[in-house]
């Protein structure tokens, strides 16, 4: 059986690498990470963990504690259980009305209450947060609505757009470039510097869209 690798970053940083596993079941392994950086975030060792998509960064409170994690992590590993992580159930109110809604419609040859339902309907997972702080990489999007990335990206996605790219789709927690498809708006707010945690939505919590507008 094969085992992630481990690898030390510098003298206080680790990189946990399971990326190689998860071919056939990626959501079971990012599971397992979530789980794994649960595990790690309460030993009181690390200043930061951070999960990646199949992957973790840890970074160690003290240089000496290197090599006694760089050996103990596999065998949490093989030890864990996907479920030992407890997620947090997002609902996040959206608007239908993206600039992108008709496109992503007529590219697929439905109709603009079949995206909706399509992409309202499903349940999602957060895989990890990267590009953008706050900004969620989401998995579940239904293979109905798997869209290419725009040709040309924008210079300015407005906050708060719900837009998909690819095989997933995410929310713009702030005005940024962009070549996703816009395909709706949330006034949630996803990111806030002045919070002890700045990012509502956290790697392995996982979300739904309530549609409460089409079109305006």
């Amino acid at each position: 059986m094969q085992n992630p690798h481990v690898y030390a970053l510098s003298n206080n940083s680790l990189m946990f690498d399971a990326s190689h596993l998860s071919a056939n079941d990626t959501l079971s392994i990012q599971n397992k990470i979530w789980s794994l950086a649960s595990h790690c975030n309460t030993s009181g060792s690390f200043i930061d963990v951070v999960p990646a998509m199949n992957s973790l960064t840890l970074y160690l409170k003290q240089e000496i504690e290197l090599a006694k994690w760089h050996e103990e992590l596999l065998d949490i590993w093989n030890n864990i259980k996907p479920n030992e992580f407890v997620a947090k159930h997002h609902k996040i109110k959206t608007h239908y009305n993206g600039a992108d809604l008709n496109y992503v419609a007529n590219f697929h040859n439905l109709s603009i209450d079949d995206v909706i339902n399509l992409h309202s309907k499903a349940q999602y997972a957060v895989l990890f947060l990267g590009f953008l702080p706050g900004f969620a990489y989401l998995n579940g999007l239904n293979e109905h609505l798997f869209t290419p990335r725009r040709a040309e990206p924008r210079l300015k996605v407005p906050k708060g757009s719900v837009a998909i790219g690819a095989e997933q789709t995410a929310i713009y927690p702030s005005d940024s470039p962009g070549g996703w498809h816009i395909i709706g708006h949330t006034d949630t707010p996803l990111f806030d510097a002045k919070l002890k945690k700045p990012c509502l939505i956290q790697p392995g919590d996982t979300l739904e869209f309530i549609p409460i507008s089409v079109g305006k």
